[in-house]
């Protein structure tokens, strides 16, 4: 019986590749409890009244690094399930703020992918990551390097 749902494999990530993931609304609630599990309780995220007088931004703002740990989460659902063995290293930048209410999906390319030196059997692929809102607004661009399973530990020909 098939098992469905299993990650994508080195040799299925070649450079050019794109994808994109399901879409997940950001809520009041995932903005609170990501606050209080990281303690990132800067005025910016917990007080409605600086928000509404003093911040250049309108409406809930979640933090940066929400959006990002979501946008991984989209992606390990939907790609590494049994085949991404490491998070090596990222480049990240925040472009626009993700609001409570937005819905956000991530737009991936692959922009390098090659078979790993030391490791057989497995691959390093770095992707270009766009999260993007449901007006089309880019909110975050980061580029991980990530190592992945191969089918085999043979060479590409």
């Amino acid at each position: 019986m098939e098992t469905v749902g299993l990650g994508l494999f080195f040799e299925d990530l070649p450079v050019g590749k794109t994808f994109k993931t399901i879409g997940r609304t950001v809520t009041e609630a995932d903005i609170t409890n990501f606050i209080n599990a990281t303690g990132m309780v800067e005025v910016l995220f917990t007080n409605m009244e600086f928000l509404e007088n003093d911040s250049d931004i309108k409406g809930r703002p979640a933090p940066g690094a929400l959006g990002y740990t979501f946008a991984e989460g989209l992606l390990v659902q939907s790609t590494m399930q049994h085949t991404g063995y490491a998070f090596l290293h990222m480049e990240m930048e925040v472009k626009a703020p993700i609001l409570a209410g937005d819905t956000i999906h991530v737009e991936c390319e692959v922009t390098e992918s090659r078979r790993s030196k030391s490791r057989p059997g497995r691959g390093l692929v770095r992707t270009r990551n766009n999260i993007v809102k449901q007006d089309g607004t880019v909110a975050i661009v980061y580029t991980p390097l990530r190592m992945v399973k191969a089918r085999s530990d043979k060479p590409e020909a």
